[in-house]
């Protein structure tokens, strides 16, 4: 499978939540055509995806102290059309570089935000990073105080069937606390693929990685190291998924889904974002229906902005 579609991949289950979830359509021909349906769910996670790592950027620049860029190839792919999205991964993967794995966000000091633009432009712009050694980025990593690995899901976090439900000893988990595996609960997500990269990165760089995780009207978020420790205690097990890519290949892959109980709260929504209904020709006449994300912000709550200040000095001793 390309970097374009690994990018895109969407869990089997979410196209399925998504077709029970529709009531009337307009277009409900096509939803009727796999082939066509396979198109609008992609674009909607494309849709989605550019979306939340807007509103994290917005909400890291918004404070007073902090200063935040994209980082990872997803995230300084162009974010406008999603053609010249797979063009910018088919360059990324005619380089070779399509496997390279770095967070998807940067975070610095504000203070520090003059050397840091300095630095991107000179390369050629944030589009330029991927194409750049990370030998080559040492001046500008030794700035950085966090990356961000970005995740989403499309739910209402409070909303999920078993919000607010106390974690509770498991037999499959030996006793340790969890929730039976039907529940329904806002979780932080890591790819196993993702674990080894990230851990690699973060141990040469030095810099830490935490993932968050973006949903409707919330986010939270956790280290890389604590999502760790959690794993190898025992206190989660991995769910296997099938994911289904643009052109149609499907694969199975191990995830790990961390309970928001272990989590601390990164956002809350300021305002709600805005679906409307979007529409793609493509090059041969096909048309794909999707929602698309826009609008909305999200103002980082206090233990976020707790973890950055500790982050930050951290990368000060």
């Amino acid at each position: 499978m390309n970097s374009f579609g690994e990018t895109l991949s969407v869990p089997v289950e979410d196209i399925v939540f998504q077709l029970r979830g529709v009531e009337s359509v307009p277009w409900a021909d096509f939803l009727l055509n796999p082939r066509r349906l396979r198109g609008s769910d992609f674009l909607m996670r494309w849709s989605q995806g550019r979306w939340s790592e807007e509103r994290l950027l917005e909400a890291l620049n918004s404070t007073s102290g902090y200063y935040a860029i994209a980082y990872g190839p997803s995230s300084v792919a162009p974010r406008d059309d999603v053609r010249d999205f797979e063009l910018y991964f088919e360059r990324l993967d005619a380089a070779g570089l399509g496997e390279v794995k770095r967070p998807d966000l940067m975070v610095f000091r504000q203070t520090d935000a003059s050397a840091v633009r300095k630095l991107v432009e000179g390369i050629g712009g944030e589009s330029e990073l991927p194409f750049t050694p990370e030998a080559d980025l040492q001046k500008l990593l030794s700035f950085a105080i966090m990356g961000i690995e970005c995740e989403n899901s499309l739910w209402k976090a409070t909303e999920m069937r078993n919000y607010g439900e106390e974690l509770r000893p498991q037999r499959r988990l030996a006793g340790k606390r969890g929730l039976p595996k039907s529940t329904v609960v806002p979780t932080v997500i890591i790819k196993e693929e993702d674990r080894e990269p990230l851990n690699t990165w973060e141990e040469a760089s030095g810099i830490g990685i935490h993932i968050w995780h973006v949903f409707y009207e919330c986010a939270y978020g956790l280290s890389l190291s604590e999502a760790e420790r959690l794993i190898e205690e025992g206190l989660i097990s991995p769910t296997e998924q099938t994911f289904q890519a643009p052109g149609g290949p499907t694969s199975r892959k191990r995830i790990w889904k961390i309970y928001y109980h272990y989590a601390y709260r990164v956002g809350d929504a300021a305002d709600e974002p805005d679906l409307s209904a979007n529409v793609l020709l493509d090059a041969s006449g096909h048309i794909l229906p999707y929602v698309a994300f826009s609008g909305g912000s999200l103002e980082l709550h206090q233990q976020a902005l707790d973890k950055l200040a500790e982050a930050a000095e951290r990368r000060s001793e």
